[in-house]
């Protein structure tokens, strides 16, 4: 018997991927995917209008809620980049299976290109921003992590793949029978 749920969480910084990866691997393993950015979305307008009309506490209050609702599932769950630093949710992915999306700030730079990522508004060098935000949260991701996939290099699908067999071969243990 295990303590973790069925539930299978992604973390990692903006840009890593885990929207995109979390959809593929869902679908290869005939789960649901729950999107906690898109879960704020749903309920509560765009998110960078909620960090200006609302401010950012305001969105972690909401982001909290989605990842309450995320985690209810038995899928692939997709955390916003700066979920992990709520002490209620870290304590929470304690009971599930959390894996860790990392990126290059050279690759990441690409893919948050004329974003409109609230935190990487303002000021001169989105990428600067990037890494200082990915810096101050790395340790909490890699505390929180039971495994780690690099996304920079090699097609997507390969990464599907590996956290594909790495979610098969981490089920929770069925009980055995005497």
């Amino acid at each position: 018997m295990t303590s973790h749920s069925d539930a299978v969480v992604l973390i990692g910084p903006m840009g890593a991927g885990k929207t995109s990866i979390g959809r593929k691997a869902a679908r290869a393993l005939g789960v649901s995917f729950f999107d906690t950015d898109a879960a704020v979305v749903r309920d509560h307008g765009p998110i960078e209008k909620l960090f200006v009309e609302h401010g950012e506490a305001h969105f972690r209050a909401a982001e909290r809620a989605a990842v309450r609702e995320g985690l209810a599932t038995a899928g692939i769950v997709s955390l916003g980049g700066g979920a992990v630093m709520d002490p209620d949710t870290r304590a929470e992915l304690a009971r599930h299976r959390v894996a860790l999306l990392t990126v290059t700030p050279r690759v990441v730079a690409g893919r948050v290109r004329d974003s409109n990522r609230p935190l990487l508004q303002g000021g001169d060098d989105a990428i600067e921003r990037w890494t200082a935000i990915f810096e101050e949260r790395r340790p909490v991701y890699e505390e929180l992590a039971d495994v780690t996939f690099d996304t920079s290099t090699g097609p997507l699908q390969d990464i599907v793949d590996a956290l594909v067999a790495w979610v098969r071969a981490s089920r929770p243990d069925q009980e055995e029978t005497a």
